[in-house]
């Protein structure tokens, strides 16, 4: 079962929650951060990608960054701008995110804790994605050289009725201690629980009704903190067994489709390229009516300013928990079979767009010149990751966008006195 316990957060003070926060530091660049925290001596960015305090071309994976982070850290705790939590709390933290233009709004809650990186090496937190070194090793350097973790893991589980309950009655019943909506539209609003016997039902509620988590976002997060842990191991230092997440019930969550693009038909002409797509598909010309999937399996492509609808024929896909997905069955007869793409991670003609950015992003590029096709895909449902997780098996790779993204700054777990 899911070991999590509350922590003494380091976390901004009340007025300055909303220029602290930040995007999380891996989905935007350098020159982007520095951009973002231009005029805001507040942003998290200064500690996340503290490269931007550095000058311009500076080595990011450089000692010199990880030592300003450190730096920029004791600063930030020294000005008063971050402060450490006088108690171990949980914390709830509500994302509300605006949908298209008719009102709608997307709502997810979470509850943000630590970790137990026992339950990371055990199996009791389950993965879905490999990792890779050299981004692992950049956090790892960061947390050894902050004593802190600033990036948050997301977590999912399988929905608890009484964990539902019980985060909607402390909602109703306090103040929130955050409250604010980003420059991006999405409101972030964050409670304390500081109630000890609410904080012990919590904690009994995992243990007794969350046999497993998945990570739907953060994997390199997670096995960084996991390997500080391995490579420095100190039994008396408890807070180093445990690592900052955020724990979502899966009925919360949203995942969005991850769209691919390609920079040529592999020496075939578009006719040639159609006609390779009907022994797998089902080929409609839907003209200039953008088709965004509905359905599993079924696929639009955007080629020579035209769209189609593409079905996946029976037969032609494996049934397993990989092979059914629609990022598998693109790869296998589509990508690698037509257009000679064998290993999506590292060849260089294709590109992946969060279907944050919508279809007008595909025909945008593919219209520049500088793709020449484009597959919009319908999303990887919860229950496919799950699936796949509980199989022991990993997912294609950019497989799954999650969105409203969570908040760097707002909460970090220290490891060691800052």
């Amino acid at each position: 079962m899911a070991i999590i316990r509350p922590f003494n957060a380091l976390r901004p003070v009340k007025n300055l929650a909303a220029q602290v926060a930040s995007r999380p530091y891996d989905v935007l660049n350098s020159a982007e951060a520095r951009a973002e925290a231009a005029d805001n001596p507040y942003s998290f960015y200064h500690i996340s990608k503290s490269e931007i305090d550095l000058p311009e071309g500076s080595d990011i994976h450089g000692s010199d960054v990880y030592e300003k982070a450190a730096d920029n850290l004791r600063k930030f705790i020294a000005a008063g701008t971050l402060i450490r939590e006088g108690k171990p709390c949980y914390y709830i933290y509500k994302l509300v995110m605006p949908l298209g233009e008719a009102g709608e709004e997307h709502i997810q809650t979470g509850l943000v804790a630590v970790s137990a990186i026992s339950d990371y090496h055990n199996g009791i937190i389950k993965k879905h994605e490999f990792t890779r070194p050299e981004k692992e090793q950049d956090r790892i350097n960061h947390i050894r050289s902050t004593g802190a973790q600033t990036g948050n893991v997301f977590l999912a589980y399988n929905d608890v009725y009484e964990l539902s309950t019980l985060t909607e009655q402390w909602k109703a019943a306090h103040a929130p201690e955050y409250d604010f909506t980003a420059e991006d539209g999405i409101r972030h609003t964050l409670w304390v629980v500081d109630d000890t016997e609410t904080i012990d039902h919590i904690t009994r509620l995992f243990t007794e009704k969350v046999p497993f988590t998945y990570i739907a976002d953060g994997h390199h997060r997670a096995a960084s903190a996991a390997k500080v842990q391995e490579q420095d191991p100190d039994p008396g230092d408890e807070a180093a067994q445990y690592f900052l997440t955020t724990l979502f019930p899966a009925g919360d969550l949203t995942i969005l489709d991850y769209n691919r693009l390609v920079k040529d038909l592999n020496g075939l002409t578009p006719q040639e390229f159609l006609s390779g797509l009907e022994y797998s598909f089902g080929v409609t010309d839907t003209g200039h009516t953008p088709v965004k999937p509905a359905m599993l399996h079924e696929f639009g492509m955007y080629l020579s300013g035209r769209w189609y609808r593409l079905l996946a024929h029976e037969g032609t896909y494996e049934t397993d928990p990989v092979g059914i997905l629609d990022v598998s069955i693109l790869q296998k007869n589509v990508l690698d079979k037509l257009l000679g793409i064998k290993d999506p991670r590292t060849d260089t003609r294709i590109d992946f767009v969060g279907g944050i950015r919508g279809l007008g992003e595909l025909v945008k590029r593919v219209n520049s010149g500088e793709m020449q096709v484009a597959f919009a895909l319908h999303p990887v449902t919860i229950r496919q990751l799950f699936d796949i997780a509980d199989s022991g098996q990993v997912m294609p790779p950019k497989s799954t966008w999650f969105e409203p993204k969570l908040r760097d700054g707002l909460l970090t777990h220290l490891i060691r006195p800052a």
